[in-house]
């Protein structure tokens, strides 16, 4: 059973990742940095994903060059590109699969708390709530690309 859970979520997590890495490839620079701010949901997403497959959130930092401004409920001090927001996708990507391909059935059932202690899931349900925010604003960002562009990415049925 463990290891048909880890497949499911590394087939469903990673196609998320992969629908994400899409539309952000699929944005035309001139949509990057508008009134929508393409570029700053696209870092939500990703710094949440990252969040969200911390094993241990209250030590959590996001790599350099990527600030905690989400955690200040403030934005970053500048617009990220477009490669380092692919190059931190990348870094989630990586992490989520070795996260999910290490998982015992121990750490499935551990304990996932925020330090407020407001969140309090264990690694699976963890998982599952990450899936729906990721999956959440993917939707809205191929929206805003639906109604810019009059595009959006395919959808992924799983890992690619």
């Amino acid at each position: 059973m463990l290891n048909t859970i880890k497949q499911s979520l590394w087939n469903q997590m990673g196609a998320s990742i992969d629908m994400l890495e899409d539309s952000i490839l699929l944005c035309p620079d001139g949509h990057w940095d508008t009134e929508r701010k393409f570029w700053y949901q696209s870092f939500h997403v990703l710094f949440f994903l990252d969040y969200y497959l911390s094993t241990e959130p209250q030590t959590f930092s996001p790599p350099k060059p990527f600030t905690e401004s989400e955690f200040e409920d403030r934005m970053p001090e500048r617009v990220y590109t477009k490669p380092e927001l692919l190059e931190y996708l990348q870094f989630c990507r990586e992490k989520c699969k070795n996260l999910i391909e290490n998982l015992s059935e121990q750490q499935l059932e551990a304990r996932w708390v925020n330090s407020s202690g407001s969140m309090n899931y264990s690694i699976h349900e963890i998982f599952l709530y990450n899936l729906r925010h990721l999956q959440h604003h993917v939707a809205q960002l191929n929206l805003h690309l639906r109604q810019s562009i009059d595009d959006a990415p395919e959808w992924v049925f799983r890992a690619k």
